[in-house]
């Protein structure tokens, strides 16, 4: 019988919190797996299932780290014998001289950093093999994206980034996905904002999902400002239909 990881979507917005979303946060609970540390990371307490965490930043904008901080209360109490942040070298540089600056965060974190290099497989816990690559995206500042794969799926994470339907450089690093987490900031009308500001509206995305050939794509990184229902969501349905918009507390099967 196949298992099915669950994706819990704990923040899916971007920029800063709304009254409907926090910045971003994925979780799969069962392989203590996070994917970004965004002000939703005060929720990845009550999801703990494993004694070990590993999370891994696509950069260092504070939309996707400064929940970092949060970690003291995650872990308390709760009995966690490892916590490892995984980023780009320069990334962890720039959080620990600059977020973790003393002045401004006065505590050590029960963490250690990792940077990235090969791919990473992470502990088992009794399930099957799960590795972790990732691929450099285009983004002010520098980002990456991630692939998670099992024996029989995977999953891809974008976010930061401004698709470009067949075009995108990252297009080969996400074929075949059977899921693809990507950012979906603005609607068709602010394709200029999209290029000025280095993120992607929802037909480019749609076109780029369809490119890629993944199974299904759920959207993240929504402008909290924006009202859903002017994302165009049917309009790029009818260029990529299993797509949806992603909302804090849903999980995902994959």
């Amino acid at each position: 019988m196949v298992k099915v990881m669950k994706l819990h979507l704990l923040g899916t917005g971007g920029y800063h919190p709304s009254g409907r979303r926090q910045t971003a946060c994925l979780m799969i609970p069962e392989l203590g797996l996070v994917l970004d540390a965004g002000t939703a990371m005060f929720r990845v307490r009550e999801h703990l299932q494993t004694d070990w965490l590993d999370i891994f930043l696509t950069h260092a904008h504070l939309d996707h780290c400064v929940g970092l901080t949060y970690l003291i209360d995650v872990a308390w109490q709760k009995s966690i014998r490892r916590i490892t942040v995984h980023a780009e070298a320069e990334k962890i540089e720039a959080i620990q001289k600059h977020l973790l600056s003393p002045l401004l965060f006065p505590a050590k974190l029960p963490c250690e950093f990792r940077p990235l290099g090969q791919d990473y497989v992470l502990p088992d816990g009794g399930q099957e093999m799960t590795v972790v690559r990732h691929f450099p995206l285009e983004h002010p500042g520098g980002v990456v994206g991630y692939r998670v794969d099992w024996p029989d799926r995977s999953l891809a994470y974008v976010t930061d980034t401004m698709a470009a339907a067949a075009d995108a450089a990252y297009l080969e690093a996400i074929h075949g996905v059977d899921l693809l987490v990507h950012e979906c900031y603005f609607p068709d009308s602010l394709h200029d904002r999209a290029e000025l500001t280095g993120h992607s509206c929802t037909s480019d995305v749609a076109q780029l999902a369809a490119a890629a050939g993944v199974g299904r794509c759920v959207l993240v990184h929504i402008n909290p400002l924006a009202d859903d229902d002017d994302l165009g969501l049917v309009a790029a349905r009818e260029i990529f239909a299993p797509l949806e918009l992603a909302m804090d507390g849903q999980v995902v099967e994959i």
